[in-house]
């Protein structure tokens, strides 16, 4: 199968699954959603990072769930949008936090991920 079809297919389940979590979260006064999806995301690729790494996970996998379903999952897009407008509207007491929490914790919890991938698939 063509590797666009894997990115195509994973994006579309990726997309409706970021859909479905902003629908939860839609009314909440602080981006979770968003903080939600990337850090979710986060500790998913680096499972998933082990996982191509021990030849767990193909290429066509890793495009499926990589680039497919995490790319459209998370979304720094939404996270630069939304710290502007909470900035723009100076709400410095959740912009500081959401900012630090997501610059810190995506990446701790994308080492933790890898970590849980290489228990779950070990070399």
């Amino acid at each position: 199968m063509n590797s666009y079809v894997f990115v195509a297919i994973g994006g579309a389940l990726g997309a409706i699954l970021r859909f479905g979590v902003s629908e939860m979260l839609e009314n909440e006064p602080f981006p979770q959603a968003t903080l939600l999806v990337n850090l979710v995301g986060s500790i998913l690729i680096g499972i998933c990072a082990v996982a191509m790494t021990n030849s767990s996970l193909g290429p066509e996998g890793a495009l499926f769930l990589m680039t497919g379903v995490l790319g459209a999952f998370t979304t720094m897009s939404a996270f630069s949008l939304e710290t502007i407008e909470m900035i723009e509207q100076k709400l410095w007491g959740k912009v500081l936090p959401y900012v630090a929490v997501t610059v810190i914790c995506c990446p701790l919890m994308a080492f933790l991920g890898m970590k849980v991938g290489h228990f779950v698939f070990p070399s």
